[in-house]
């Protein structure tokens, strides 16, 4: 670490010892490597994470969807989400849930076996989702995850249009 080195003069004079001293740096620069590599640590640690988004390479403009198939989803302020079965031309119900235990899960698990019973196979089952205006980030990941949990095949994002404020009541 450090160390004292004591010189003794040879012309006998013994008023004077002068004293030297003398640091080893090599601890120290241990320690700088070691907090240069805390900081690049932690700092690569703390990146945000991002989600991966899937699209369609080549889509068909106009594809034929089964109308019993289709569940769209509409995300709105407040964690409220309405719903309808069908397409928009035919003027469906619109419903209510919320992202709750027995809200949206339950929806789209009901409607996956509607459409095994209906067609034979739930993977024709297509969801569209369209986030509103007043919707979070966190409303479209929650839908996402949902999305993956049920293994959904097939869905859309798409915006909401002027229909679907009509139908159900949008500002």
């Amino acid at each position: 670490m450090a160390e004292v080195e004591i010189k003794k003069s040879s012309s006998g004079n013994k008023r004077m010892n002068k004293k030297t001293t003398r640091v080893d740096l090599t601890p120290m620069v241990d320690l700088g490597f070691l907090l240069i590599t805390f900081f690049v640590f932690t700092t690569t640690m703390a990146q945000p994470k991002v989600m991966g988004l899937n699209e369609p390479i080549d889509t068909i403009p106009n594809d034929e969807i089964c109308n019993s198939c289709v569940l769209t989803v509409l995300l709105d302020k407040d964690d409220q989400i309405s719903y309808y079965e069908g397409m928009l031309e035919n003027f469906p119900p619109v419903k209510q849930t919320l992202f709750a235990v027995n809200g949206i899960r339950e929806v789209l698990l009901q409607k996956k076996e509607k459409v095994r019973v209906t067609t034979g196979d739930a993977n024709d089952f297509v969801l569209i989702i369209k986030p509103g205006e007043r919707s979070t980030m966190q409303n479209f990941v929650d839908i996402m995850d949902e999305v993956a949990i049920n293994d959904i095949r097939h869905y859309y994002i798409s915006e909401i249009n002027a229909t679907d404020k009509k139908l159900i009541h949008f500002q």
